[in-house]
């Protein structure tokens, strides 16, 4: 399995990858899953494969064979062209391979991430699907993902703004994203391979590969979770109450379940002595506290 992120901001790009390939439990290997093609200045394109790693090696093999030409990428006047050139390769390499594939039940899985910009046009992100056809990202959606998407999504749904986010912000959501995806999914990991491109910049000039023991990765790992648990402490705390406790006074809803925001000390003295009695205080309440 493989997990590819790009996010787009105003500010330019940031693109990751794992490097993690499996066919089976027992045969796993580590292959790079970004691509560059750059001509400083003229243009600069990043590309982020998932899926069958023998059809995406095969696709990224006939991209660089054109751009060494001066073909296909190396020639696309916009960034949409350039999405069209990777699906044309697509395709050709679909219909090499999929009647094969599929006569052996195999499933022709091509996903592609292409980030980047040509001169005298924005900066963009397209993700271009196994038929070739592209999709843009947007203001309104600024990131794709391809491969196990679903671990690393909630961080990015909550934190990416276009117009807002700074591309150091970004690189920590990113960075985030991959590590809370390889927690959760042993077919997902590193080394991570992060890149940021600059709006404007016309070339790949920051680009850092982090392996599984890298103290950095292991540090905003280590923060973030501390920083998580945090935030959980300071949300309003929970009270539960045996259902019937209140007698049904005054008529209102029986809450078993209470959010509270803090605790007085009345309140407090008598959690003291709740903990003594195994948490039930005499009318019946169970209180979960943030310790």
């Amino acid at each position: 399995m493989t997990y590819c992120l790009g996010i787009m901001t105003r500010f330019g790009l940031v693109m990751a990858s794992d490097s993690r390939t499996n066919a089976g439990y027992d045969q796993v290997n580590v292959c790079q899953k970004m691509h560059t093609f750059v001509t400083p200045g003229e243009r600069a394109f990043v590309l982020l494969a998932s899926g069958s790693l023998s059809c995406t090696q095969s696709v990224i093999t006939l991209l660089r064979r054109d751009y060494a030409l001066g073909k296909g990428l190396a020639a696309a006047p916009t960034l949409y062209d350039a999405a069209r050139v990777v699906g044309e390769q697509v395709r050709k390499v679909s219909d090499l391979d999929r009647p094969s594939l599929e006569r052996d039940d195999y499933k022709f899985n091509v996903n592609l991430i292409l980030g980047g910009q040509v001169k005298g046009e924005p900066h963009g992100l397209f993700l271009v699907y196994p038929q070739g056809n592209p999709l843009q990202a947007s203001e309104d959606s600024p990131f794709l993902q391809v491969g196990e998407t679903k671990y690393g999504r909630p961080i990015l749904d909550r934190g990416i703004r276009y117009q807002h986010t700074t591309l150091e912000e970004a690189s920590k959501y990113a960075l985030l994203s991959l590590d809370s995806t390889m927690k959760s999914n042993v077919t997902v990991g590193p080394p991570i391979d992060l890149l940021i491109y600059a709006a404007d910049e016309l070339d790949v000039q920051r680009h850092r590969k982090f392996p599984e023991n890298d103290p950095d990765l292991i540090k905003i790992r280590t923060r973030w979770q501390q920083a998580l648990r945090q935030a959980v402490q300071r949300l309003p705390n929970i009270r539960l109450k045996a259902k019937g406790a209140n007698g049904g006074a005054g008529g209102g809803k029986d809450e078993t379940i209470q959010l509270v925001e803090g605790e007085d000390p009345a309140h407090a003295q008598v959690a003291q002595g709740d903990a003594a009695r195994g948490g039930v205080n005499p009318k019946g309440e169970t209180r979960m506290t943030n310790q």
